[in-house]
């Protein structure tokens, strides 16, 4: 049995003039969890709906659990599991109901039926709940009980998109508890993020920008690999001098982390002597500044005004 669960080759989408999805590349393994991130409208949303077999490609390749998406779109909607950010279940059933709902809509075999929706609410923590109503859970235990509905039939590759948005922080830990357990059960994991410290917790991330794969490695790596000198910057006021800083010759970037600045330079003893000048020169007032290791988001950043230039 083949260790890929998914395999893409130039795969493209294009609507109308617009090339949504711009000839990408990449494999996922079994047991893998695969990061994708992109801004909104990058062509997440366009390259998940054609692996799921929503979306037909207008050119490339891409095998799902072994089927090609554009000949076999619904055995690969048999074989995968879909996690979206928006809670879609019937709120006025009960957990177990939506899973005894959902489970025969999938086809799980009657003989092991209750056996699966036992295993899945105690996988994610759902079993003191199993009979309250789902329009009643949090936000978190919703997520809980989406993740479970998508495990329900036992499926060996699972979409994710955006599957802690708007949780709590303890809620999101204990979404990636579930999928952390799925991955060592051998389940492939395809997810969409916007926290780059959720991204640190994949095996291999892709960067997405206006369709295009930017940049595919281990978390570690990537920040090794991309190019960037960064330094962070303490000072008051803090986006009076991100908009001054950001004009500088010498700075290629400005982001804001809480009360500091990272700016991403390309020669890191000018740009600091540029930027206590101009500091001095608009009443900037400068607590501290030094240069650091990138990370993720610093590595997205600087990918992305690479690709743009």
């Amino acid at each position: 049995m083949s260790t890929i669960a998914i395999d893409v080759k130039d795969l493209t989408r294009c609507f109308g003039k617009l090339i949504a999805v711009d000839h990408i590349n990449f494999s996922i393994n079994y047991g893998e969890i695969f990061g994708f991130l992109g801004a909104n409208g990058s062509g997440k949303t366009t390259t998940i709906r054609m692996l799921c077999g929503i979306l037909a490609p207008t050119s490339g390749d891409a095998m799902v659990a072994g089927f090609d998406v554009s000949q076999h779109a619904e055995d690969i909607k048999r074989s995968i599991g879909y996690v979206s950010q928006r809670f879609s279940l019937y709120i006025d059933l009960t957990v177990e109901e939506n899973l005894q709902f959902y489970g025969r809509i999938y086809g799980a075999p009657e003989n092991s039926f209750e056996d699966r929706i036992r295993d899945v609410l105690r996988m994610t923590g759902l079993t003191p709940w199993r009979r309250q109503l789902a329009g009643e859970l949090s936000g978190g235990w919703k997520q809980k009980l989406a993740l479970a509905n998508a495990i329900l039939h036992r499926p060996r590759i699972l979409f994710l998109d955006e599957p802690t948005a708007g949780l709590d922080p303890i809620a999101r830990r204990g979404v990636w508890e579930i999928l952390y357990q799925l991955a060592d059960q051998g389940v492939a994991l395809f997810v969409t993020t916007h926290y780059m410290e959720e991204a640190e917790r994949c095996n291999q991330i892709a960067f997405i920008s206006r369709g295009q794969i930017l940049k595919i490695g281990e978390p570690e790596q990537l920040k090794n690999e991309v190019s960037t000198n960064l330094l962070e910057v303490e000072c008051q006021p803090l986006m009076k001098a991100s908009h001054l800083f950001g004009q500088l010759p010498e700075v290629a970037g400005v982001t804001a982390y809480g009360t500091t600045l990272h700016l991403n330079v390309r020669n890191s003893l000018a740009a600091e002597q540029a930027v206590v000048r101009l500091a001095q020169k608009e009443g900037i007032q400068l607590t501290s500044i030094k240069s650091i290791a990138a990370s993720l988001e610093d590595v997205f950043a600087t990918l992305s005004e690479e690709h743009h230039e």
